[in-house]
């Protein structure tokens, strides 16, 4: 097994380790530079950003919604935290050398069959429930489930059981039991 970070695959101990030093300088940036008295939560930024989208389009049905009166819409840290999480992402596939163009991949082809839109459908419902649950939990898993056990709060350990049980329920009932 390879511990270079720039192999063909990403070693899952540099990863995690990665991951463990930006989760403190998350914390150490957030709340000692730009001065928060609460650790991240980027759950308000996907809201706020399709506030700017219909501010957009209908400023003044933007300015009667009671949720936007009370929330500004508004391009801030958090809104530049996901924004890096997607650049962080793709840095990675490159300098790990998985980056690949496919707009099925293989697992989804051989249980659903090789059709785009059909993908683009499933992963538009997946996201619409993704979203949902981050709201009505408040906040995402690695929210939840990492700061929340990186600050050992029981919360944050139980939000991370019931995670990771509704993704291995949900690989299982979409992809059957051998999901390869």
């Amino acid at each position: 097994m390879t511990f270079s970070p720039f192999s063909a695959r990403w070693n899952p101990y540099i990863a995690g380790a990665l991951v463990g030093i930006l989760a403190v300088l998350s914390v150490v940036v957030t709340t000692l530079i730009i001065d928060k008295p609460k650790y991240l939560g980027a759950s308000t930024t996907f809201v706020r950003a399709s506030g700017l989208v219909e501010q957009a389009v209908s400023p003044e049905h933007t300015a009667e919604n009671a949720y936007f009166q009370k929330t500004k819409i508004k391009i801030d840290w958090q809104m530049m935290f996901v924004v890096g999480v997607f650049g962080g992402a793709l840095l990675a596939s490159q300098l790990g050398r998985s980056a690949k163009l496919e707009t099925v991949p293989p697992i989804w082809e051989k249980r659903f069959g090789p059709s785009p839109v059909v993908r683009a459908v499933g992963a538009f419902i997946g996201g619409v429930i993704l979203l949902f649950g981050a709201r009505l939990a408040g906040g995402c898993p690695s929210g939840h489930g990492l700061s929340g056990n990186m600050q050992l709060a029981v919360s944050g350990l139980l939000a991370l059981v019931f995670f990771m049980g509704g993704g291995i329920l949900t690989a299982r009932l979409v992809y059957g039991k051998g999901g390869r």
